[in-house]
């Protein structure tokens, strides 16, 4: 089973060891948002990556959908 969650990038920050992006769940803002508020996990999400190309995928502002699949333990 997936779950699916819908996420607001808030901040994206570069450090001396790459970037970090912060992201809390979508509250209001369409019919959409409403909905996946009232569904789905709420908290707080913070990545990092040393990539730059990767960070360069993560907007503040924009909305990311997240998926939680689970993984083989092989």
């Amino acid at each position: 089973m997936t779950v699916r969650a819908k996420f607001v990038c808030n901040v994206k920050t570069q450090t001396m060891d790459g970037y970090t992006v912060k992201f809390t769940p979508v509250t209001s803002g369409s019919e959409e948002n409403d909905q996946y508020f009232k569904w789905t996990p709420f908290g707080s999400l913070e990545m990092g990556t040393l990539n730059p190309e990767a960070a360069e995928q993560f907007t503040p502002g924009m909305e990311y959908y997240v998926d939680f699949t689970p993984a083989s333990k092989g």
